[in-house]
């Protein structure tokens, strides 16, 4: 059976990387729904961007978000280690619409799987080493510009010509130079399209003999 190296620890835990509207959500989906609702977690890392409060609406229009300093990766880092303690955490929540954290948090409690989703996850070396599995979805350039489009007009507010000027002058240098790289440290790569039953299933399996 493959293992892709993974430590058969109390807790598995899984990360999930891959380029803007590359379809990390849809794969995550696939993976979890046929599995114990109670028993598997997923962290998205878009509810750890740092706390902007501080900031205007106007500066916060401003930042890089596509950049890893975007990321409170101590504080996910931070999170993980506890619930792989048995400890449950409060885990952030990010406002796409105000660009900031919002007051309140969400109790994440300890499950025997967890999975870590999120355009950077690989990136981060410290973070990276607490993954027992690596994943990277991959899908065409093009389809992650029209998804994020329709994404960032439909769901978080944001004007046509700002989401090309940050497509253009962030989204894309960012991915080229941190996000495509992580791709090395994947154990699975997986295409977004209709051929990636077969890789969602083997993670599937792997989990399920986790869970067992």
């Amino acid at each position: 059976m493959l293992t892709f190296g993974i430590k058969f620890l109390s807790m598995l835990i899984i990360g999930i990387a891959g380029g803007t509207g590359c379809g990390k959500t849809t794969v995550v989906k696939q993976i979890v729904q046929e599995l114990p609702e109670n028993e598997v977690g997923v962290i998205s890392q878009d509810s750890y961007y740092n706390d902007l409060a501080h900031l205007s609406k106007e500066e916060r229009g401003q930042v890089n978000f596509d950049h890893p300093n975007s990321i409170d990766f101590d504080l996910l880092i931070s999170h993980l280690e506890l619930l792989r303690k048995g400890q449950s955490i409060e885990k952030p929540i990010y406002s796409f619409v105000e660009e900031t954290r919002l007051d309140e948090t969400i109790t994440v409690h300890p499950r025997k799987v967890i999975i870590v989703e999120g355009i950077l996850v690989l990136s981060n070396p410290k973070l990276r080493e607490m993954f027992d599995m690596k994943i990277y979805v991959h899908a065409d350039s093009d389809e992650r510009l029209i998804r994020r489009l329709q994404r960032d007009i439909k769901e978080r507010g944001h004007d046509l010509e700002k989401v090309l000027y940050r497509y253009q002058n962030a989204v894309k240098p960012m991915h080229e130079q941190f996000i495509e790289p992580s791709k090395e440290f994947a154990d699975l790569i997986i295409p977004n399209n209709h051929y990636n039953t077969v890789a969602v299933d083997m993670v599937r399996t792997i989990i399920n003999d986790k869970l067992q």
